[in-house]
């Protein structure tokens, strides 16, 4: 045969065995890419593994359908690079891997179907996530060290004194008996075991003196977590606070309404005139007093007003009436200037009608203005909002009070800034001072492109955990819906939410959770904003895991509980938080919440304070325990003062037909009360007058409350 006949009939052959595959193939298209495709399906699906940290994980599925098949395996909805095989594995596993999930993707040109998610569970040995602390406490106190620990459930503890096994000391934290002298520089640790191993906490050191410790009230509620509690109080007990041997002891007189919470300062020297427990109360007639704590001797009173000035008047608004002047609880740092600094935020005006904002630093001896001050208050930040020119909006004094306390957190004071009665413009300030220059390093506001989103919070100030972030509810505002790629809204406007800061660098929003309806409770005037944050303490659910927690609530009778670590953002069709205990309170909150013995203590306004035990990292969906009377607006802010965890008193101011009585109840049991401020015959123990946002706080064997013309002291009567 001829070559070129050989070529025709391989072509002819060629043209028959095309024309059979598309006669199988038709002449329509599918995504299979032909109608003999066949889209996979999975036959096995991948099983949850089981490893120890360190080891690795095989994930594997099994598919049918027409090949080649492809496979793409995810980790908690990520693509993995390069796991293209019908099998996983992982690098080598750590603990922070534990609950991971993984997924594969199976694919081919007929389509594409994806596997059951398989979950990942690591067991690790135990490590120590929070070391015990030094404990300092006096002679016939207990000291309690406590431990937090992560790793796979259960883990065990065992205590030990000087290395030594204490017997029954087998739980996160150890009480020891009332102590002597001799355990003084005793040391503890604890050994934290599971099926995997072992870990050995650091030593710490017990200290035990004759004389009651150094105790100071430096900032609002007691620390930055705002959980407040006294621990450390030794002399009042539920045995002693009662009518019969505890009521009025005094009362400090001053020139204007108390909106702020008192502060102390322990051993102060002041040059030729000895050594003092100091009070200080600050006034709406802009006064600053510095009292002897136990006698009421005044030590120095200055004015903060400027030449020709006087305090302002109440901005048409009656929330702080008849004069505004120094409205939020301020901060004392001791370690500054010669012998301690405090700052605070002072409102005035001039014969011209001008206003005024100005933080103060003051000598807590002598009163001296320190660090070249007063600083004015002024400040822009890019946004086209409320009272803006030229693509910044502006603060304007005379549209804010600086209602919540102020915050001093590694070097800076901020300052946190609420209108008059929602008058506006106004929008979300939050602005920084260096402590020892008075310099302003930081300006952020939440609410640059919209309108409103004041800082309240009923006097509380923001709160801030030990990694230096700070969270604080933020008031009826806008909130851009439109969210940008990292969740956060499109315009930068955060108005009624839960708002986390970051303060490395830059002061900027690093996180935050807003409810499903937050424009609607904005409108209603219904926000979160009218009351304030509490940080709570690690807690460690019933798998061995630690959870990092803050509580926050409003005005729509819910607790919202937040994970700091991921606060849960927007979502327009559902709620993604921590937790939410719904519909449990009597009324909106106009206050703060308390935070002892993992137990929050709400007191919302027309209702009892109610007690929330946490319990496996949730807090209780019902009280309880809870007082036998109701608080009116605004409710109540409790505070805590104990010895440790022993001899427990809830303190609480009520605001009862326009007077004041404060109450003593048992946190254990919220029905027991130990004493109120009626109880004693010929209104011995009168508070008078109510004062709206005002908290107890108790130091030293003494209660302090601010009331409109002064500060009553409640001690055990002589």
């Amino acid at each position: 045969m001829s070559s070129s006949s050989r070529i025709l009939r391989i072509a002819a052959s060629s043209a028959a065995l095309l024309g059979l595959w598309l006669s199988g193939c038709g002449s329509g298209s599918n995504s299979g890419g032909g109608s003999g495709a066949t889209p996979p399906s999975i036959t096995t699906q991948p099983s949850s593994q089981t490893v120890n940290s360190g080891q690795t994980a095989t994930f594997a599925v099994a598919a049918a359908g027409t090949v080649p098949l492809s496979y793409q395996w995810k980790k908690g909805g990520s693509i993995i690079s390069g796991a293209n095989s019908a099998s996983y594995t992982t690098p080598a596993t750590t603990a922070t891997d534990d609950g991971s999930q993984f997924s594969v993707q199976v694919s081919n040109p007929a389509g594409s179907v994806t596997s059951n998610a398989a979950t990942l569970s690591v067991d690790s040995p135990p490590a120590i996530t929070s070391q015990p602390s030094n404990q300092n406490v006096t002679v016939g106190q207990t000291a309690t060290f406590t431990v937090a620990a992560s790793g796979t459930a259960p883990l065990s503890y065992q205590w030990q004194k000087a290395s030594a096994n204490i017997a029954g000391a087998t739980s996160s934290s150890y009480t020891t008996p009332a102590t002597t002298l001799t355990d003084s520089g005793s040391q503890f640790d604890v050994v934290v075991s599971n099926s995997l191993g072992n870990t050995t906490s650091n030593a710490v050191t017990l200290t035990v003196t004759s004389t009651a410790p150094a105790i100071d009230v430096l900032t609002y509620q007691y620390d930055n977590t705002r959980a407040g509690a006294n621990l450390q109080e030794t002399t009042l007990t539920p045995s002693n606070v009662n009518s019969g041997t505890f009521g009025k002891i005094g009362f400090y007189s001053v020139d204007g309404l108390v909106d702020a919470q008192p502060l102390y300062a322990s051993h102060v020297s002041v040059p030729g005139n000895g050594t003092h427990d100091v009070l200080y109360v600050v006034t709406e007639h802009d006064s600053v007093y510095a009292f002897d704590a136990d006698t009421g001797t005044i030590l120095w009173q200055t004015s903060l007003l400027g030449a020709g000035e006087t305090t302002s008047d109440a901005r048409s608004c009656d929330q702080v009436s008849p004069e505004i002047g120094i409205t939020s609880t301020p901060v004392i740092d001791r370690t500054r200037g010669a012998h301690g600094a405090l700052y605070a935020i002072a409102m005035s005006k001039d014969s011209s009608g001008n206003y005024y904002q100005r933080l103060h630093a003051l000598d807590i001896v002598t009163g001296a203005e320190l660090f070249g001050g007063p600083k004015v208050v002024e400040a822009t930040f890019p946004g086209t909002g409320d009272g803006s020119s030229g693509g910044n909006v502006i603060f304007d004094a005379k549209q804010y009070k600086e209602r919540a306390g102020l915050l001093l957190l590694n070097g800076t004071v901020y300052t946190t800034w609420a209108s008059h009665c929602d008058i506006r413009p106004y929008t979300g300030w939050i602005i920084g001072y260096d402590e020892s220059s008075l310099l302003q390093t930081q300006v952020l506001n939440v609410t640059p492109n919209g309108n409103d989103g004041a800082i309240w919070m009923a006097g509380a100030a923001p709160a801030a955990d030990v990694t230096g972030n700070i969270y604080f509810l933020d008031a009826n505002g806008t909130f851009d819906t439109t969210l940008d790629g990292n969740g956060f809204p499109s315009e930068g406007d955060f108005g009624n939410a839960f708002v986390k800061l970051s303060t490395s660098g830059t002061l900027a929003v690093a996180d935050y959770f807003t409810m499903v309806n937050t424009v609607a409770e904005s409108n209603a005037d219904e926000d979160l904003g009218s009351g304030g944050a509490v940080v709570l303490a690690d807690v460690m659910d019933n798998g061995g895991h630690t959870h990092q927690l803050a509580v926050g609530a409003g005005k729509d009778t819910d607790l919202y509980v937040v994970d700091r670590t991921a606060m849960g953002e927007f979502n327009p069709t559902k709620n993604n938080i921590y937790q939410q205990v719904t519909g449990v309170l009597g009324g909106s909150v106009f206050s703060k919440p308390a935070f002892f013995n993992d137990t929050i203590y709400y007191g919302a306004v027309k209702d009892s304070i109610k007690a929330f035990p946490i319990t496996d990292a949730l807090l209780a969906t019902a009280p309880a325990s809870k007082t036998g009377n109701t608080f009116m607006y605004p409710g109540a802010t409790p505070s805590i003062s104990a010895n440790g965890t022993s001899n427990a008193i809830l303190w609480a101011v009520e605001n009862k037909n326009s007077v004041a009585v404060l109450h003593a109840f048992d946190p254990a049991n919220l029905a027991t009360e130990y004493y109120n401020s009626t109880q004693a015959a010929n209104s011995r123990d009168s508070l008078g007058p109510d004062n709206k946002f005002i908290v107890p706080i108790i130091v030293n064997g003494k209660v302090y409350v601010g009331t409109p013309t002064g500060v009553a002291v409640f001690g055990l009567l002589p």
